[in-house]
């Protein structure tokens, strides 16, 4: 199990350090990246179960806190809800290689943006949100469920991410 969850947060880094270096000047303009940190923590807690789910979500959030100027366990608190969510599901429905990536990932994006709005509304100065009705949540929502499939097929390749914990 440990061994998944320092894969799996090697996978959060390498794609959070992509994401923010490459990914943010290709989006400028219409300031919507897509989250492939969430993408892979979807998979590796579908794959793996709740308390892979978990605590790969807790410390990846810490990883992103670190990484930005968000408060210090926004990001841990969401991504554990996120992982825990995404790891109650295992076993539950077959994983294709392209409806059931997508619409996890759309649901996680909507639950990441949910939990942002619910604490933004006793923070309002401390947590930003996303406004649901933007143009912004919606190309991420796109972008995001557009992009599942092909990174859940990439990570399928990782055997060491989701091999049974006996082999």
């Amino acid at each position: 199990m440990i061994k998944k969850i320092l894969l799996s947060l090697a996978l959060i880094l390498i794609a959070a350090l992509l994401q923010s270096t490459i990914m943010s000047p290709l989006f400028f303009y219409i300031h919507a990246v897509p989250d492939f940190t969430l993408v892979i923590l979807v998979f590796s807690a579908y794959v793996n179960g709740t308390m892979v789910g978990q605590l790969s979500g807790f410390f990846s959030g810490l990883m992103l806190d670190f990484l930005s100027a968000a408060p210090l366990g926004l990001n841990a608190f969401i991504r554990l809800i996120v992982g825990a969510l995404s790891g109650l599901l295992k076993g539950n429905f077959f994983l294709d290689s392209f409806l059931l990536p997508m619409i996890l990932c759309a649901g996680a994006t909507v639950l990441k943006a949910l939990a942002l709005y619910l604490l933004h509304l006793p923070f309002p100065e401390i947590v930003p949100h996303y406004f649901l009705l933007s143009p912004v949540f919606w190309v991420e929502l796109g972008l995001n469920s557009l992009l599942a499939p092909f990174i859940f097929g990439l990570l399928k390749l990782c055997k060491q991410l989701y091999r049974p914990l006996h082999s």
